[in-house]
């Protein structure tokens, strides 16, 4: 599998693209998990998307917790703990920079009148 950190610029480049030409994606734009594209449509959804990143991040926390074992019994070199626990922050800042755009739009579009 591929590091969370790559992983996490890869959903960043594919909800820009997707956001800037809605058309070039494989049938299912971001509102697809919302039924905007008649809902049985095959292909990647920004629901899908962010569950593979919160999926990867999760992987990337039970690593650096068994790193972090490994230190405690002397098994593990201080280096790799520290590079994982910093891996893990920094994923753990992209996902809550991702709720807190989420929550941003959400806030936007209760603000619109009806």
């Amino acid at each position: 599998m591929a590091s969370p950190l790559a992983a996490a610029a890869s959903t960043y480049a594919n909800i820009a693209r997707l956001a800037a030409d809605p058309s070039r994606s494989s049938g299912a734009g971001l509102g697809a998990g919302l039924g905007a594209n008649g809902g049985g449509e095959s292909g990647t959804t920004f629901s899908s998307v962010l569950k593979q990143a919160i999926d990867g991040v999760n992987d990337l926390g039970r690593k650096t917790d068994a790193q972090m074992l490994a230190a405690a019994n002397g098994k593990a070199d201080m280096v790799d703990v520290a590079t994982a626990v910093s891996q893990t922050e920094v994923a753990i800042d992209a996902v809550v920079a991702v709720r807190d755009k989420v929550i941003a739009a959400y806030q936007d579009i209760m603000k619109m009148p009806i």
